[in-house]
């Protein structure tokens, strides 16, 4: 399977107190919904899946927190589709080498979007940042 389109839906940011002392922060992914596709792409159509997904940064104490959804498009074999499917509407469960791929395409680009919304609302960053050491 290979991904051939991604989009944001939501990108939410907020910052509801001063950030003072120790903030902690939990970042969390979730499919919310998984839909078959068809593809057009081309001579012929493909078979594709597109997965929605949410991607939370949570701050707290109450310090603020940070919203993304969008889509992902997957192509594939019919194969592979129809399993993913069948899996998804018996248990909302998605095969964990197709859920693999899916999470590390949205973490990829949902961490570096959090980031930029982190930077410009002024809160920390959710993603842990380099740190130099001068010795």
């Amino acid at each position: 399977m290979a991904v051939v389109g991604f989009n944001f839906t939501k990108l939410l940011a907020e910052k509801n107190e001063d950030v003072k002392g120790k903030i902690s922060i939990s970042n969390n992914v979730s499919i919310k919904n998984v839909e078959e596709a068809k593809l057009n792409l081309g001579k012929s159509d493909q078979s594709g899946l597109k997965f929605a997904f949410e991607f939370t940064s949570k701050y707290e104490p109450k310090a603020g927190n940070i919203l993304i959804e969008g889509n992902l498009l997957f192509v594939g074999e019919q194969k592979e589709v129809k399993e993913v499917m069948t899996s998804w509407k018996k248990d909302k469960k998605i095969p964990e080498k197709i859920l693999q791929g899916v999470l590390e395409v949205v973490l990829n680009k949902c961490n570096i979007e959090a980031l930029i919304l982190s930077r410009d609302i002024n809160i920390p960053s959710p993603v842990p940042l380099p740190k130099v050491e001068v010795k």
